[in-house]
C-alpha cells in the first residue's frame, strides 16, 4: 500500500530539492553589488516624497477574513441543495443538519455584528 505512494514522494522530493537548489545556487552565483542608489525606493524616475509602504487600516484585513470565512461556509450550501431532493424522502436528518449549520452561521454573524466588525468609520 505505501509502495504505491513512493513515486509521488519522489516527485515532491525532486521538486523541493530543485527549488532549494536554485535558491542556493542563485545566492552563491548571482552578482551582488549593493550601493545606496540601488537600495533607494524608486517610483517613475522621481524621488519618493513619503514612505514607500503606507499603513493600511486593519479593518480591510478583518473584512476580508470575514468575507472569506462566510464565503467558504456558503459554498457548502450548494452541494447540500443539489442532493436535498434525493435524501428528503428518506429522512429529515439532512434538513435539520443544515438548519444547525445555518444556526451556527447566524450565531457567527451576530457575534461579529456585536463586536463591531461590520461598522466602518
Amino acid at each position: 500500500m505505501i509502495v504505491d505512494y513512493l513515486p509521488i514522494l519522489f516527485v515532491i522530493t525532486l521538486a523541493v530539492g530543485f527549488a532549494v537548489g536554485m535558491l542556493v545556487l542563485s545566492h552563491f552565483v548571482g552578482p551582488r553589488v549593493p550601493d545606496p542608489v540601488k537600495l533607494m525606493p524608486y517610483e517613475s524616475g522621481v524621488d519618493p516624497k513619503s514612505k514607500s509602504h503606507p499603513r493600511l487600516n486593519v479593518r480591510y484585513f478583518i473584512v476580508g477574513l470575514v468575507f472569506i470565512i462566510f464565503d467558504i461556509e456558503i459554498v457548502f450550501l450548494f452541494p447540500w441543495a443539489v442532493i436535498f431532493r434525493d435524501f428528503i424522502t428518506d429522512s429529515s436528518f439532512i434538513f435539520w443538519e443544515m438548519v444547525f449549520f445555518m444556526a451556527v452561521l447566524l450565531v457567527g454573524l451576530i457575534y461579529i455584528w456585536r463586536k463591531g466588525v461590520l461598522e466602518w468609520e
